[in-house]
């Protein structure tokens, strides 16, 4: 059974910080199909168009029927346990230092035959709910846990490996203005995170949910302005050391076409907030977490961006703010390497129009801050690395992997 986790003690300052490992992360390009159901939160495998046959591992031809038509399909989430064992003294040094480890080989319900990191109230025979997780190297994994969740489920060491679950970690949100701000700490503080620094810039200028946010405790805010070098590097100076799950919520939102008149100042703006801002803070931030990647129950584990889908599916009505968001998200997939030799996991949520003053104008539905914060903690606690929120946005990324050029003349509008 799970023993639940403790809050731990203070860190001596004099005691090394172990080194990050990750396990073995070699993986075919077919194999990465599971890679990218793993990163949606996904259970899918390859299955042959012709028979039907569900196939793992991931090839290039059906097993059955020799057809060539595999393609990624959703698959039932359950198995059966045929064995397990407990690794006591792992070869690979990942995981040894984690040892014990247990595994087990599992009958899927779907067919295949397949061995899975075993959850320890999963077992030692029967039926286990299947999952796809993302291991410390970024590679999907087969992970067999219990058929109903539990409350202490996330406590399991091996599950918590693969997941960056903010119960007891500290958490920076770098921008307290943004209306997402308020519902994500009061989901960070009931998933359990010890201690929240929110980001405030322009100190001097009041905003609503200040007086809300200073008096929850565990929350501090401090100064951090994206588009200076000096305030986003005198913050990771103070609590650069101390953050192990870091929420970019910095956003500029401008509404406008590329050919209207000033477009080039909040252009400007949009450009040094999200793109030079991601680019500070991952100067400042990223080296100190990627080192942090394997410090105990509280290793740093996740970098969050919140994205517009516009930044994929370009809208003209906000040509400025499309392109930054576009330029932010190429960033953030060179930021997810380097992280990832570290064993930290940057995760990208993406949404609609949020239900704000700069959205006003447009067309519902649009997203809730509420529900944009709910589903940051839940991908955080699933381990996941590409989130959809709202309608507008999971509709948007579907139609992209159908028809990009149907996207961009809908967008584009009537005339086109």
């Amino acid at each position: 059974m799970t023993k639940m986790i403790e809050p731990p003690k203070r860190k001596n300052p004099l005691s090394r910080t172990r080194q990050p490992m990750l396990p073995p992360r070699a993986r075919s390009r077919r194999a990465h199909e599971l890679t990218r159901a793993a990163a949606e939160g996904r259970f899918a495998l390859q299955r042959c168009g012709d028979c039907g046959t569900f196939v793992y591992p991931a090839r290039e031809a059906c097993p059955a029927c020799l057809s060539a038509d595999l393609v990624l399909t959703d698959a039932p989430d359950g198995a059966t346990i045929l064995s397990l064992t407990t690794a006591e003294v792992p070869s690979d040094n990942y995981f040894r230092e984690r040892a014990p480890w247990r595994l087990a080989l599992v009958k899927l319900d779907c067919g295949p035959t397949a061995i899975a990191h075993l959850h320890r109230d999963a077992g030692p025979e029967g039926p286990v709910k299947m999952s796809l997780k993302l291991d410390k190297a970024g590679q999907a994994v087969f992970f067999a846990g219990p058929l109903e969740a539990r409350p202490d489920m996330a406590d399991d060491p091996q599950w918590r490996e693969m997941t960056a679950d903010p119960k007891f970690r500290r958490v920076l949100i770098t921008d307290g203005r943004n209306p997402v701000c308020g519902p994500l700490v009061d989901a960070l503080k009931k998933s359990g995170a010890a201690e929240i620094f929110v980001g405030i810039a322009e100190d001097w200028k009041p905003f609503a949910d200040r007086a809300a946010l200073e008096a929850i405790p565990g929350v501090t805010l401090v100064t951090l302005d994206l588009s200076s070098d000096q305030s986003v590097f005198e913050l990771a100076a103070d609590y650069g050391a101390k953050v192990d799950i870091l929420i970019n919520t910095a956003d500029f939102v401008r509404p406008g076409g590329l050919l209207q008149p000033g477009a080039l100042n909040p252009a400007r703006g949009a450009m040094d907030v999200l793109v030079f801002g991601s680019m500070r803070l991952a100067q400042a931030f990223a080296p100190v977490m990627a080192s942090r990647g394997a410090d105990g129950v509280t290793s740093a584990c996740a970098w969050v961006n919140l994205l517009s889908i516009y930044g994929q599916a370009a809208n003209p009505s906000y040509a400025a703010y499309g392109a930054a968001h576009a330029a932010a998200l190429a960033l953030s997939y060179s930021l997810r390497a380097e992280l990832a030799n570290g064993g930290v996991r940057l995760m990208n949520v993406f949404s609609g129009p949020t239900d704000s003053e700069w959205f006003q104008a447009l067309p519902q539905p649009k997203v809730a801050p509420k529900a944009i914060a709910d589903a940051v903690v839940d991908g955080l606690k699933r381990g996941l690395e590409d989130l959809y929120v709202g309608d507008i946005a999971r509709d948007l990324h579907e139609r992209l992997l159908e028809n990009p050029k149907a996207v961009e003349r809908a967008l584009a509008g009537p005339s086109s």
